[in-house]
């Protein structure tokens, strides 16, 4: 039995710095720094670009190494470079993009100087610059789909949540819980760590405008946790890879009480890299709620109807920062840290008639409602890296502490006529969570295209949740303590893992196959009651990828992944808690895992500046989990989760990129799939299917140089599950962005749903109920954001006529990374 973290964070310690001191030992940095240098030169003009982009990347991998910006010579110099093949590229806002590949930096030659290299001006026969080379808002690589939140400007006051809403492969409820593939079963990463809130949780209280990009993975590797049904979200924060200082500041109102803002501050300078960032995020939104329930007992049917209007939103706050320190040519350290709190609370007041057939008395009464959690949270990782002399030959290590304490406080009050409290109840839940990863992680280039890569990874966590309960006492106007509805929980949990992988490439096709071992140690112990439950297994979970490259930009890909959902603490505990009057949960200790087989074909399509992206796939789900209802007693529905059967979900995904016209962008968007699940509950055999299909189409307008408009749709289908269904919902979304003093300041308004359609419905039915819910947020929701950028773009701009006697704006700037 695992009790306490002590000898596995010495461990830990220890593995990280025999790895830090053997890496040193084994192999030297090599003595010579490469240096790439050169000018940039406007052809037309023959005259000096400053502010321009310069980026070199691995020739091999494309992975940025390294950026800068041009000085008012517009000379540049990029140093500290290992030894390899590089490609460099130069991007200035209305000029046409240049590259330069195959650049080899080697002991014999470490300096290189490029000399002169001249841009050509971009001007279109309409007499205006169009800005070339802008990331579309969607790209598709062989194993991700990337999302540039940059370029989603309808959710750019909201949060991660409010991007996702327009993502392929995703979907959002009501209350904001993100479903990948159908499935509220991922795995989420920021910036490549896991976080230790939950996810929900977590992407909620991240902001849009601090976040770079966010990546979908629907079938990782073997190097990744097999954890989530559908696969992994991984949220990309903003950072600055370019010299100096620079930064970035957002701030945000909305109707409704809503604020925020957020600001980022880098400064890099030759090996050392600092940033800081903090944030501020308040949203509330009010809606509507109805609920309609039926019991049967006997011969008697008891009737509860109720409606009201609800509130559900919350504060967070938040700082981040880190430091990158290249340690020599071939090592990198970097430390970071995040520390936040977040409140989120839900809040209604419902009106309630209740009455029985056969029976002649009907009962009115308000329901007033309070759900509050809140908390704070940190984390630390560290971070190492060696290149060795061999490009791609490299290890890294990653050590990652993190730590929770929330809180919880429930409160369910029935009022009569008079506003006098009939019943109440209280409920509370306290307790600290630590989570602690290792990872190790080594690539070895076996030739020019094929490579083994092999790595471990520890996830050990701790949790101690106490769970209260209260009943108001109307004798003693006053709360009441209530042991038998009152539990302690402890939590450990010990995951270890190892992984294989080889990767390869022969002509045009390439493969990657993985395998991934775990052991698995979870113990469960509720206090003083003397019961425990475990598990101690392992489990093999094989991965495969392929990819054909055809000519013409044509891409056709295929993979397999075996992946695992591990039952959250909540579905685990194994006693009833209140969570009004009327609805009663419990948890149970005996689920099992789900575990997944997910296939996929992929093919892409380029043509100019468009794309055509069609995605098939398979998915079988084992031990399938769903949140079950039942009677508990007269008026009273218990909540539970069980082990229902197997579900199957056949579908394909479209995406479509179109420039209309060079000032339109058009984003098409879909995904139709079979699902079916079925199985056996409450001892009788069930078979549940329905065909499922969601669009979306998203438009963004350039108005001239500095004015874009976006109009986005979006609808999803009725679905079902073992037990009920849900209706399909629509709603749409607009926003209008002004830039401002050549790009540094940007405003920008949007407004959400638009048609006030976004309404969803649930119903559901077993033995002895039926139940029917309904929720809808206040429509047509208004906010506003000021974002406004330093040291990225010129301050001051000349302005020249071109031969043709076109006015051309010298416009230049820095991509924020």
């Amino acid at each position: 039995m695992i009790k306490q973290p002590g000898h596995y964070i010495s461990t830990v310690i220890f593995i990280l710095l025999t790895s830090l001191i053997s890496t040193f030992a084994q192999s030297s940095p090599p003595k010579s720094k490469g240096v790439i240098s050169g000018f940039v030169i406007e052809t037309r003009h023959q005259k000096p670009v400053e502010y321009a982009n310069v980026v070199l990347y691995s020739q091999k991998s494309k992975e940025q190494i390294t950026g800068t910006i041009t000085d008012e010579n517009g000379y540049f110099r990029l140093s500290g470079l290992r030894f390899g093949m590089y490609l460099l590229e130069i991007k200035f806002i209305g000029f046409d993009a240049f590259s330069i590949d195959s650049i080899l930096i080697r002991p014999n030659k470490s300096e290189i100087n490029l000399g002169r290299i001249e841009i050509t001006p971009d001007v279109l026969a309409m007499g205006s610059v169009e800005v070339l080379g802008e990331k579309p808002i969607i790209e598709f690589k062989i194993d991700k789909k990337i999302i540039n939140v940059s370029k989603q400007f309808t959710a750019l006051s909201g949060t991660a949540v409010d991007v996702l809403e327009n993502v392929p492969s995703v979907s959002v409820d009501i209350e904001g819980n993100v479903s990948l593939r159908g499935s509220g079963s991922f795995n989420l990463l920021i910036d490549g760590r896991p976080s230790i809130l939950d996810p929900n949780d977590a992407l909620q209280a991240i902001p849009a405008s601090t976040i770079e990009n966010i990546e979908i993975v629907t079938n990782p590797s073997a190097r990744f946790d097999p954890d989530g049904v559908a696969g992994i979200i991984n949220i990309i924060t903003k950072k600055n890879k370019l010299q100096g200082a620079s930064g970035i500041g957002n701030l945000n109102a909305g109707l409704y009480g809503q604020y925020g803002g957020d600001f980022l501050l880098n400064f890099r300078k030759n090996r050392y890299n600092f940033y800081i960032a903090a944030n501020v995020n308040h949203r509330k939104m009010p809606g509507k709620m109805q609920f309609n329930t039926e019991t049967y007992l006997g011969d008697t049917t008891s009737f509860l109807n109720s409606a009201g209007e609800s509130e559900w939103g919350g504060t967070s706050k938040g700082i981040r920062g880190g430091v990158d320190i290249n340690l020599s040519t071939a090592d990198l350290l970097s430390f970071s840290f995040r520390y936040g709190s977040r409140s989120r609370g839900r809040s209604s007041e419902m009106d309630y008639k209740k009455w029985t057939e056969p029976g002649d008395s009907t009962y009115h009464y308000t329901s007033i409602n309070s759900s509050d959690r809140c908390g704070k949270f940190y984390s630390l990782k560290l971070d190492y890296r060696h290149d060795f002399e061999k490009e791609g030959h490299e290890l890294n290590s990653q050590i990652n502490l993190g730590k929770r304490d929330m809180e919880e406080d429930s409160r369910n009050e029935l009022l009569d006529v008079d506003s006098q409290i009939n019943s109440g109840q209280r409920s509370t839940e306290a307790g600290p969570g630590m989570q602690l990863r290792f990872k190790l992680d080594y690539v070895l280039p076996v030739n020019k295209d094929d490579r083994i890569e092999a790595g471990y990874q520890l996830r050990y966590s701790l949790s101690e949740d106490e769970n209260s309960m209260f009943k108001w006492k109307p004798d003693s106007g006053d709360y009441v303590f209530q042991s038998d509805f009152s539990h302690s929980t402890d939590y450990t949990r010990n995951i270890q893992s190892t992984y294989l992988i080889y990767a390869g490439q022969l002509g045009a096709f390439g493969y990657q196959g993985g395998l991934r071992g775990e052991y698995t140690y979870r113990f469960i112990e509720l206090a003083g009651k003397d019961s425990t439950f475990s598990i101690d297994r392992w489990d093999v979970y094989p991965t495969f990828h392929t990819s054909y490259q055809f000519g013409g930009g044509q891409q056709l890909m295929a993979s397999y992944t075996r992946r695992i959902h591990r039952a959250r603490g909540w579905h685990l505990e194994p006693f009833l808690s209140w969570m009004d009057a009327y609805n009663v949960r419990k948890g149970n200790p005996d689920l099992k895992p789900q575990f997944i087989d997910s296939y996929e074909a992929g093919y892409q399509k380029t043509f100019g500046r468009s794309l055509l992206s069609l995605e098939a796939y398979y998915r079988v789900t084992h031990n399938k989990v769903e949140r079950v209802k039942s009677i508990y007693d007269r008026d009273i529905i218990l909540h539970t989760t069980d082990n229902v059967g197997e579900d199957y979900a056949l579908g394909t995904e479209l995406m479509l990129t179109l420039f209309p016209f060079k000032w339109w962008n058009l984003n098409l968007m879909g995904n139709l799939f079979d699902y079916r699940v079925e199985g056996e509950l409450n001892n009788v055999s069930f078979d549940q299917q329905s065909f499922n299909w969601s669009a979306r189409i998203n438009n963004t307008f350039k108005i001239g140089k500095s004015t874009r408009i976006q109009l986005s749709a979006m609808y999803h289908s009725p679905s079902v599950s073992a037990q009920g269904s849900r209706e399909g919902y629509f709603f749409t979304n607009a926003a209008i962005r002004q830039d401002f003093r050549n790009r540094k300041l940007s405003a920008t308004l949007q407004l959400r749903d638009i048609l006030g359609t976004a309404v969803h419905e649930f119903t559901s039915e077993g033995p002895g109920f039926y139940s029917y819910n309904k929720f809808s947020r206040q429509p047509r929701m208004l906010s506003f954001t000021l974002t406004y950028n330093f040291n990225n773009y010129k301050i001051e701009r000349d302005q020249k006529l071109d031969e043709n006697g076109m006015e051309f704006d010298d416009e230049g700037g820095g991509e924020f990374e």
